[in-house]
């Protein structure tokens, strides 16, 4: 730990921004319903703000309590998570929600040990309900919190990495107000989101440079540190849209994979880039229509979605048929149907398209 950092001075001074400089506004702010914090929670983790505030507005719109929310049919809940990614958050947030309708007659839990084991919580999430709701002493530790701490104290033992997670935790929680471990926990995540930004940190106005170990040292861009280089790969996915008169072949995925629990067109992945020139002929198209006539009707141009460990490109090829085949694992659903199915954002952004000719927006 630098010692240029003054460890009485920081949470004071983090205080006092907060009273005197804050002016971030999220309607989640200040909230003590533990359904409505958790909610938030879960849906800005790996999630822009920006993003999620409109998913979270809708969200407590439409299930307003824990009951209404374990009470509704999960096709109806993933359709309002669309967009939104990481499609697991979704699925635990449902299986938590029946559990707390049924096995807790609707309570939310109100202690940290408690909180933690409900299915899709970690430590951060834990801690933030128990803070924010119960006013429990817990520190929250998102990555605002790792970037402001790592910052400050000149801390280069990575953020991803077992002795990191526990030094960072341990940190944090010596220097939370333990009378208002709510306010302080909301005060270090705005402080990092506002001014000690990732990119372009707005130092010049920053209480704390004057003790700040990477502003007096000029390495700023060094922290946080991570040790873990993300393995990514490529994937190519080409959708094949058939349509029989108005109705279109869908199929729900399964586990182990992305989007799980999310519908699709019927896929056919490849190694790497194929030539659509002549794909009528490829041999995933003749088994799929067997003897039954088909015709290509539109190639789209190449899609792009870049996930976290993997980038996923695709086309979609859209075929006509006279009359209803047999597809394995699929069914033929009409517009109407399709209109209320949750498919991923690879699918909808390409659905959204002007150029195609679904109309399903």
């Amino acid at each position: 730990m630098s010692a240029t950092a003054d460890f009485y001075l920081f949470p004071t001074a983090i205080l006092k921004w907060n009273k005197h400089y804050n002016k971030r506004e999220m309607p989640w702010k200040g909230e003590k319903d533990p359904y409505k914090i958790w909610l938030s929670e879960i849906i800005l983790q790996q999630t822009r703000v920006e993003q999620g505030l409109d998913y979270y507005n809708r969200f407590v719109k439409k299930f307003p309590t824990v009951q209404k929310l374990a009470k509704a049919h999960e096709t109806t809940i993933f359709k309002l998570w669309e967009g939104l990614g990481y499609y697991s958050r979704c699925k635990n947030l449902i299986t938590t929600a029946k559990f707390i309708a049924t096995e807790l007659d609707g309570r939310f839990p109100d202690k940290y040990e408690d909180i933690i084991n409900l299915k899709g919580i970690g430590p951060y999430t834990a801690a933030a309900i128990a803070s924010f709701s119960f006013n429990l002493p817990h520190a929250v530790v998102d990555g605002n919190v790792y970037r402001v701490l790592s910052r400050y104290f000149g801390i280069d033992t990575p953020i991803d990495s077992n002795e990191g997670k526990k030094y960072f935790n341990q940190l944090a929680h010596s220097l939370l107000d333990k009378k208002n471990p709510a306010t302080y926990n909301q005060a270090m995540m705005d402080f990092g989101a506002v001014v000690c930004k990732p990119k372009l940190p707005n130092c010049g106005d920053c209480i704390l440079k004057k003790n700040c170990s990477a502003f007096n040292n000029n390495n700023i861009g060094l922290f946080p540190v991570k040790s873990k280089a993300i393995s990514k790969k490529n994937r190519w996915f080409y959708f094949v849209i058939i349509a029989a008169g108005n109705s279109f072949y869908v199929t729900k995925r399964g586990a182990g994979d992305i989007w799980e629990n999310l519908y699709q067109f019927v896929l056919i992945e490849h190694h790497e880039k194929m030539a659509l020139l002549n794909i009528e002929q490829h041999p995933e198209m003749k088994k799929l229509f067997n003897k039954t006539p088909f015709r290509i009707t539109n190639i789209s141009e190449q899609y792009k979605q870049q996930l976290t460990h993997q980038t996923i490109y695709g086309q979609f090829i859209h075929v006509s048929i006279n009359k209803q085949i047999a597809v394995k694992n699929h069914h033929p659903v009409g517009l109407t149907a399709l209109k209320k199915l949750p498919f991923p954002k690879f699918i909808t952004n390409y659905l959204k398209d002007k150029n195609v000719s679904l109309n399903l927006i």
